[in-house]
């Protein structure tokens, strides 16, 4: 049976609520936003490993790409040359590539109890839970935003009728938004941030 992801939050507040990470839990009073991004081997949750993770803060109207997290992996046995056709991360270039363990206490340390945007959001927080939940008995706390919704939501308003195509090259022409190393963790998480803070504010959006 599968659990919705809030129920699933409940309960490990209550399971935490003493101990180490307990803030973790605690509503979130800011007024950020975590965009992240992971490149796997295979968009199956079950059979996929994560490659690399990339992640960057939100600041209203600004996306934070000096505050950003960019991680890669060691390679996994199940880098394969079908996946790298699309990720094209070959095992040479996670060479230098950390452990599992260390990701997994930089993305926490990192994305906080902070509200997680992404686009097809779910598959990047499963499959980051599939590591957590094993390790510390909880995934990520903040809540998900997805991006394609917000997109959604706000161009059928716009333009009552009709369909409205979701695919992410579309959406990044729609809003002028220029596709930055495509197929890379950190390039689509700093993509999706600005594609996101344009939709919010209708305005061109500020790197810091």
């Amino acid at each position: 049976m599968i659990i919705p992801r809030t129920i699933r939050r409940m309960k490990d507040r209550m399971d935490h609520k003493n101990g180490p990470y307990a803030h973790l839990f605690e509503p979130y009073e800011g007024d950020e936003v975590v965009s992240l991004d992971c490149e796997t081997t295979s968009l199956n949750v079950k059979e996929g490993e994560i490659l690399s993770i990339g992640a960057v803060k939100i600041k209203g109207r600004k996306v934070m790409t000096s505050d950003r997290l960019d991680i890669k992996l060691k390679p996994p046995k199940s880098l394969t040359g079908d996946s790298i056709k699309i990720h094209k991360i070959r095992a040479a270039d996670l060479v230098d590539g950390i452990y599992m363990d260390e990701a997994l206490e930089k993305v926490l340390e990192f994305v906080g109890n902070r509200p997680i945007l992404g686009y097809y959001v779910n598959y990047d927080v499963r499959m980051l839970e599939k590591y957590l939940r094993p390790r510390y008995g909880f995934g990520l706390t903040g809540k998900a935003i997805e991006l394609s919704h917000v997109y959604h939501d706000i161009i059928k308003w716009r333009h009552v009728g009709g369909d409205v195509d979701l695919r992410f090259d579309t959406i990044s022409k729609s809003l002028d938004i220029p596709m930055l190393e495509r197929h890379t963790a950190l390039g689509d998480a700093i993509t999706v941030a600005l594609m996101y803070v344009r939709l919010q504010h209708g305005e061109p959006p500020q790197t810091v």
